[in-house]
């Protein structure tokens, strides 16, 4: 589908309208890799109202699964959506509209079609749900106008139940404006948004939170405001003369405009100033706005004005603050005192399970969270401080419940995966065989600014994103997606997709390059043993070297083995094949 989405993105760049995206949307290749993005969710296993999940689906052959999905679609109704409450940080839950399996692939066949021609509007400071940009990008913009731009105020508006308010016919109206005019698929996206919620009936705004379109729709609405608010300052054509764009913004400030730059993360955004004057304009501004042209409100209560200088802002679970160094100042920033308060709990809680049950799974598991975090909060421009400070916390609890059940020592000979993270220097706790990660142990790391050449959508921006397939494993990997092989589960057929290009075309045990002529797809633990079609339990192998794991004739193995010329490694290599099928070892 690759070539789709880029013409897709290339006319929505040139601003060219589409009415013909509902064949796009339900064809073979779509449904099929909306099925491979869904499996790869963790939310998959999740079951909505009709207590299916993705292991539903990976029964049936993707033959089965492409009919299922075009049928629904000749006549969409979708099911009534589960209603989960999750817990916020604040002790207040948010509620999360689960769709059923079938409608959440449905929703990822239109997010695939629709993403590459809204990614060729969207506005370059937008950061969330958006591929390739993270929240690190949107603190990084801050920073950089702060740093660079000598910007102290920022405006801070919280919309008030975002994801619960969004306007239908307005949202409708933006997608008609983007150029998505093909009417069926606008019709079939208004029946998405009014799908009936399990126990409270059919909403009539909002997009709940839990759907896989819903992140991409939410983009959309807010677009506008992108737009306007760049559009009063960063896009606004000065008429005053310049000579170079660089100096366009120069000539600006000889305006009476108000200067203000727009970062977003999702329904999170501010508004960066120089003056307090000019951010109390952009406040009422911003207000009115989201009021009259959306018809969303604020929170009075958590809307404000910040003075860097003075105090804190927080953004994303980190906190902002304009310091003073040397002669000007710079962003400082550290994790704000919520995350953590949040941090300190959920560390005691998996360190008094550790010591409940002193498991591997348990100290892995308390592993993971700690190099969350440290992934997570290490662009932070004081973030060593920060977790020192929270290791201290956190030393005396730790001792009294981890040193009945491990050991604490220098680690020796640790696995590559703590090497890569840590250093042996520092003292840890060992349970087991598994060296706990050090809390406090963790560097600030520069926070760059997002390329906007970066997109999985131009052929420019894939190269520099990774590197591109080799030709003659695309060519072979085209073949085995247009082969028919009777009765297997949709599941086989991806994962030995999956499978045959993570080997790059190689064969297994040889190590020789196969055709799609020659490629037969091998599971480790057969079927008939209680083997699956999960991608760990597949090899992709030579269809002779296939025949030379089952057969049990003399003359056969004999003349396979000269033929392929078998070393003692790639013997040793087959004999553990056979040996998970009950074959005698040759």
């Amino acid at each position: 589908m690759t070539g789709t989405f880029t013409n897709l993105h290339e006319r929505a760049k040139r601003k060219q309208s589409f009415d013909d995206l509902y064949p796009i949307i339900t064809s073979r290749e779509n449904i099929l890799l909306a099925y491979r993005m869904m499996k790869a969710n963790e939310g998959s296993m999740t079951a909505g109202t009709d207590g299916k999940t993705i292991a539903d689906i990976k029964k049936l052959t993707d033959t089965e699964v492409v009919n299922l999905i075009q049928n629904k679609l000749e006549n969409y109704n979708p099911k009534a959506v589960r209603r989960v409450f999750i817990p916020k940080p604040n002790g207040k839950q948010r509620p999360l509209g689960i769709p059923c399996i079938i409608d959440r692939i449905i929703q990822e066949c239109f997010k695939q079609v629709l993403e590459p021609i809204a990614e060729a509007h969207f506005f370059k400071h937008s950061y969330g749900f958006r591929p390739l940009r993270s929240t690190h990008h949107a603190i990084a913009r801050v920073q950089h106008l702060i740093n660079h731009a000598d910007l102290h105020f920022v405006v801070d508006i919280d919309i008030k139940g975002f994801f619960d308010n969004v306007n239908h016919t307005r949202l409708i109206k933006q997608l008609w404006n983007m150029g998505i005019r093909d009417r069926r698929v606008l019709r079939i996206i208004g029946k998405m948004l009014k799908a009936e919620i399990s126990g409270e009936g059919r909403p009539t705004k909002g997009t709940p939170q839990g759907g896989i379109l819903s992140p991409l729709l939410s983009n959309i609405v807010l677009h506008d405001l992108d737009m306007w608010v760049a559009g009063q300052w960063e896009k606004f054509e000065s008429h005053f003369p310049f000579k170079h764009n660089e100096n366009r913004l120069r000539a600006l400030k000889r305006s009476n405009l108000k200067e203000g730059y727009i970062v977003r993360y999702a329904d999170d955004f501010k508004i960066i100033c120089r003056d307090w004057k000019s951010a109390e304009k952009w406040y009422h501004a911003a207000r009115l706005y989201l009021k009259d042209r959306l018809q969303l409100d604020i929170s009075p209560d958590k809307s404000q004005i910040v003075n860097l200088r003075k105090r804190k802002s927080e953004f994303l679970g980190f906190t902002i603050k304009a310091t003073k160094k040397a002669n000007k100042r710079v962003a400082h920033t550290g994790i704000n005192a919520k995350k953590k308060a949040q941090i300190k709990k959920e560390a005691k809680e998996r360190i008094e399970k550790i010591r409940r049950y002193p498991n591997a799974g348990n100290a892995l598991a308390y592993n993971s969270f700690v190099l969350g975090l440290h992934l997570y909060f290490k662009k932070a421009t004081h973030v060593c401080n920060a977790f020192s400070r929270l290791a201290y916390d956190l030393r005396t609890f730790m001792f009294n419940r981890i040193l009945k059940v491990g050991i604490y020592e220098h680690p020796s000979n640790p696995p590559p995966s703590y090497l890569k993270f840590y250093k042996t220097s520092w003292k840890t706790y060992r349970v087991g065989r598994v060296y706990l990660y050090p809390l406090g142990q963790v560097n600030t790391e520069t926070n760059l600014n997002f390329d906007p050449r970066l997109s999985i959508f131009t052929e420019e921006g894939r190269k520099m994103v990774h590197r591109s397939l080799r030709p003659d494993v695309q060519t072979e990997i085209i073949n085995l997606m247009n082969s028919n092989i009777p009765n297997r589960s949709i599941e086989y057929m991806d994962n030995r997709i999956s499978r045959y290009s993570m080997k790059m075309g190689k064969c297994e045990i040889t190590g020789q390059f196969l055709y799609a002529t020659t490629v037969h797809c091998h599971h480790f633990l057969p079927t008939n043993l209680g083997g699956t079609d999960k991608f760990n339990n597949l090899r992709i192998i030579h269809k002779d070297i296939h025949k030379l794991i089952h057969t049990t004739d003399h003359d056969t193995i004999m003349s396979l083995k000269t033929r392929f010329d078998l070393s003692d490694n790639m013997v040793k290599i087959l004999n553990q094949y056979r040996k998970m099928s009950n074959m005698e070892l040759i």
